[in-house]
């Protein structure tokens, strides 16, 4: 499915194909979130590449996207694939147990009120996972707009310029600072169950010289575990909400 850069940069680019990258965050998830049986959300699900690999893990996978033509291809061969705004999803209070916000809020309308509705439509108890950039990560990697000129591909330093100036070369995207998610968050009727950052997947890499993917994944990927994680591409962080029903007990 190719789509034009500038289209793909606004609405978020999905993940088409399931790589290492993406299994290596779904092992990261699964440390935190128990998805066996889980009846499980995914917010802006594109063609459903991760509703695909849920769906292994538990017969209730839902997914919404706000893409009309993503969402008619995915449920080409997927069931519950629903064209929905995040900031209005179409489900009772308490319907799920997982809400997967996978490098989405960076993109939507209103970031701080798909927050309130992924807390509205998940349990008590449940949990919302959410991927999100990083603004201490070295580059830009959603391009930037220099006037009306779109250029395409990641860009350096971006992310460490004043904010003003970030949003003028890239008014589609958002990144976060820990201190920025903390601020979102604030108010919202769920508590922090883990934080961390994590560098790619470098797959796109792989695909051209695997010795040298294999490089940057272990020397990397052992960073993680130091303070250097903070330079990472992407926040990942788990919202428990407060509360506690049993899993399984989720309204329709």
């Amino acid at each position: 499915m190719v789509e034009a850069p500038e289209r793909a940069a606004a609405l978020g680019q999905p993940s088409y194909v399931w790589r290492s990258g993406q299994e290596r965050r779904l092992a990261l998830i699964r440390r935190y979130v128990d998805l066996e049986g889980s009846r499980i959300l995914d917010v802006g699900c594109g063609i459903g590449t991760y509703v695909r690999r849920l769906r292994e893990l538990s017969k209730h996978v839902y997914g919404i996207d706000i893409d009309e033509r993503r969402v008619r291809r995915g449920s080409l061969s997927l069931p519950n694939l629903a064209l929905a705004a995040s900031e209005r999803m179409p489900f009772a209070d308490n319907s799920f147990d997982v809400i997967l916000l996978h490098e989405v809020i960076e993109h939507v309308s209103d970031d701080r009120a798909t927050l309130r509705e992924a807390c509205r439509v998940v349990r008590p108890g449940g949990k919302i996972v959410i991927y999100a950039p990083n603004r201490l990560y070295p580059f830009e990697t959603h391009g930037v707009y220099v006037g009306r000129r779109y250029i395409f591909g990641n860009i350096p330093l971006v992310n460490y310029l004043p904010r003003a100036l970030r949003r003028r070369l890239a008014p589609h995207v958002r990144a976060y600072s820990k201190g920025d998610l903390r601020s979102l968050t604030k108010g919202l009727d769920a508590s922090w169950a883990a934080h961390t950052v994590v560098f790619p997947g470098f797959d796109n890499v792989a695909a051209r010289s695997g010795s040298l993917a294999k490089a940057l994944r272990t020397t990397l990927y052992g960073l993680e575990h130091t303070w250097f994680r903070a330079f990472g591409l992407s926040h990942f962080l788990v919202l428990e909400k407060r509360g506690a029903i049993g899993k399984g007990e989720a309204g329709g």
